[in-house]
């Protein structure tokens, strides 16, 4: 549930680059990647861009709190081929996050089964059980007094997948509102976690197109 939904309205609709098949967008944080089911929560990226483009098509979203690039197609050609290399996960992408503590592992993997935690959705938790599997590879970029700053390269697109998996070790994103306690969570303003850059061939031309938004944290 969302409560005092206020997206930020500068810039109202961040273009990194378009074509006649795609446009990819610098999804700022606080701003739903698709309208939410009430009439207050209408305010999205996907709404605002088909007020440009009437008939653009979701082909991957972000969480509301994270930032960072998105792209949509403007055909059902586009969306089909690219919604195909999401799924078949060869596209590569990687994110940047700032997490509370000392990660003390330079390099590392976290393999986690994740389903729903029905009771407080839309959180996620681990369960062993039932869970479907995660995966996402981290690398230390930068260690201070405040925490890490990493890369983190999912492999699996599971919801909350970045925020549960370092939650589970031992170091939750700054800023987390659902996952970070205590100072981790009073620490930053936004959840420090923006997906920073996307490698996808173009549904069209078949080409390597290398899309970067750098970190503004």
């Amino acid at each position: 549930m969302l409560l005092h939904y206020a997206p930020p309205l500068t810039p109202y609709l961040q273009i990194l680059y378009q074509d006649d098949a795609l446009v990819v967008f610098n999804k700022p944080s606080g701003l739903l990647s698709v309208p939410g089911k009430a009439p207050e929560h209408k305010d999205s990226l996907e709404y605002r861009a088909r007020l440009v483009w009437p008939g653009i098509r979701l082909v991957h979203r972000l969480d509301m709190a994270t930032s960072g690039i998105v792209v949509m197609a403007l055909s059902a050609d586009s969306q089909r081929e690219l919604n195909w290399q999401f799924q078949q996960r060869s596209t590569r992408k990687h994110y940047i996050a700032r997490v509370a503590g000392q990660v003390s592992a330079d390099f590392g993997s976290i393999n986690l089964p994740l389903i729903c935690d029905w009771p407080n959705r839309p959180k996620q938790k681990v369960c062993y059980t039932h869970g479907k599997p995660s995966l996402t590879h981290y690398q230390v970029l930068e260690r201070d007094h405040t925490g890490s700053r990493l890369k983190l390269i999912p492999v699996t697109g599971r919801s909350h997948q970045l925020r549960v998996h370092l939650q589970w070790l031992g170091h939750p994103i700054l800023g987390d509102k659902f996952y970070a306690t205590g100072v981790a969570n009073d620490t930053a303003t936004r959840l420090q976690l923006h997906a920073e850059q996307l490698t996808i061939q173009h549904p069209q031309t078949k080409q390597p197109m290398h899309f970067v938004c750098p970190c503004p944290f």
